[in-house]
């Protein structure tokens, strides 16, 4: 592959030693971007399918049979529904288990985040970093000469500075997309969590004629506020 008429390893090594940070970069986010989308890819399933299923057979008072098939699922909502149903007679903990299996849960789902924004942030500073060495090689060229200084005895450090910046640059920007695109993932599946755990506290409060949580318990529309 050719770009500006050169080899990659030939702009590589117009780029300094900046290049090799880079590079580790792009492997390092290239990798959690490939592991990231094939979770999201991995887990996928249709809600409107198991939200009819769930309640068909909760209907039908299988909740035992209900709690297996959310365990069958990788998907993190029905997981927690397996949680809620496993803990639905512990009125005074139910909120606090399923707030903890909820924060579990969606640690998973947020695995790795971390490191694909601090590569957002660190690929522009280490071409910004390389385009102040490239600028000092260049100054200090002109420097060795006295001043008297052909445009091609400046390419080298003109080079490293624009080459470092350029792909910085290039790491930095998929990295950024991609990141925002994996948190509006585990944003949705947050709300989701949240919709389902409402909607279980409202069908569980009619089958049993209006009665109410005993009073130290949390409402579980509220378990989830703070995980995400």
């Amino acid at each position: 592959m050719m770009l500006w008429d050169q080899t990659l390893t030939e702009i590589f090594n117009r780029g300094s030693f900046v290049m090799w940070p880079l590079l580790f970069c792009s492997v390092v986010g290239a990798a959690v971007i490939f592991e990231r989308s094939l979770y999201f890819f991995r887990i996928r399933f249709s809600e409107k399918r198991f939200r009819e299923k769930l309640f068909g057979m909760l209907r039908r008072g299988e909740v035992t049979e209900a709690q297996k098939h959310c365990r069958k699922i990788a998907h993190p909502v029905p997981r927690l529904v397996a949680s809620y149903l496993k803990n639905i007679s512990c009125d005074e903990l139910r909120a606090d288990l399923i707030k903890r299996d909820g924060s579990l849960a969606l640690k998973k789902v947020e695995k790795n985040f971390r490191i694909l924004s601090a590569i957002t942030h660190i690929a522009p500073l280490l071409g910004l970093l390389g385009t102040v060495t490239g600028l000092v090689s260049a100054f200090h060229q002109i420097e060795l000469l006295g001043g008297s200084v052909q445009p091609s005895d400046l390419a080298g450090g003109i080079w490293e500075a624009l080459l470092t910046t350029v792909f910085g640059l290039m790491i930095a920007i998929p990295c950024m997309a991609f990141h925002h695109v994996f948190e509006s993932f585990a944003d949705d599946i947050c709300l989701r969590m949240k919709t389902f755990i409402t909607d279980l506290d409202e069908f569980f409060k009619k089958r049993t004629s209006g009665e109410e949580l005993a009073p130290t318990a949390k409402p579980e529309e509220e378990v989830l506020e703070g995980v995400h």
